[in-house]
């Protein structure tokens, strides 16, 4: 039932009804009729507030259009670094699709090329690849490039750098592969290394293991790093030797596994 006084026609209405009777044949309609008074007329205004609320009306329903626009740009999420994070660690936390290796492809403009070293406060991008820098920043940037190429044009062109060169030991294997590994995003540190390569083999890149399951299953370990065949071909990085004994190959393939499985090969504190 409606409230009293909120829907019911005022008593002095505007209108008078009236009854019209229209014979078709046997019958009879009755028809309403309307007449409008000459008060109504008179006393109607020229415009009311209800027609200034009216006309506002389609300005109001606007905002709601925008708020699609707005939901679509929530879907990254910013992650501050703090002592003692590492991208593997991070990614494992935020389950991260494609682990630390996705993170780290995501975040390289932020991260650098070594992705060991990220300090507290820096802010990685979850979800989507980190922004690049302001179209600004880029002209500027360009800018900077086309007048030091000038410059260098100008002067005689420098010697070629020489290629690095690495000892023919443990410690210049070591070396080179962390090298290798930094320019394909691989973690690991010296020491995790050389720490799991005294265990694993005693330093000898010919050493066969012949007598675990591995071996009974005719894919005996091998290398620094004791790593079996398939293992070595599913890791193996680019660049390097396809022999499992070759040092560099031995060590960047398995750490490079380690990577996957573990986080980084420094995390491996016995078999694997």
């Amino acid at each position: 039932m409606p409230a009293k006084g909120k829907h019911r026609r005022p008593k002095s209405s505007a209108f008078s009804r009236g009854l019209a009777v229209a014979g078709t044949g046997g019958a009879a309609l009755v028809l309403p009729v309307i007449a409008t008074t000459a008060a109504s007329a008179q006393t109607a205004p020229q415009s009311t507030p209800a027609a200034k609320t009216s006309a506002a009306a389609p300005a109001l329903a606007a905002p709601a259009l925008a708020a699609p626009a707005l939901a679509k740009k929530a879907g990254t999420t910013t992650y501050s670094v703090v002592a003692g994070d590492s991208l593997s660690k991070i990614a494992d936390q935020l389950n991260v699709s494609g682990g630390w290796k996705k993170l780290y492809k995501d975040n390289r403009k932020v991260v650098g090329d070594d992705p060991r070293l990220i300090h507290p406060g820096l802010k990685l991008t979850i979800g989507k690849k980190a922004k690049a820098a302001p179209t600004s920043d880029r002209a500027d940037r360009a800018d900077r490039s086309q007048r030091t190429t000038k410059l260098t044009q100008a002067k005689s062109a420098p010697a070629a750098k020489p290629k690095k060169a690495y000892s023919n030991d443990l410690d210049g294997w070591i070396k080179e592969s962390l090298d290798v590994m930094a320019k394909h995003g691989i973690p690991g540190s010296y020491d995790g290394i050389h720490r799991n390569i005294m265990r694993e083999s005693s330093g000898n890149p010919l050493a066969i293991n012949n007598w675990d399951s591995n071996a009974a299953a005719g894919t005996p370990s091998k290398g620094l790093l004791q790593v079996i065949d398939p293992t070595f071909f599913a890791y193996h990085v680019p660049g390097t030797s396809m022999d499992s004994y070759d040092p560099v190959a031995n060590i960047t393939a398995a750490c490079n596994y380690a990577a996957d499985k573990y986080g980084s090969i420094d995390n491996v504190n016995g078999a694997y």
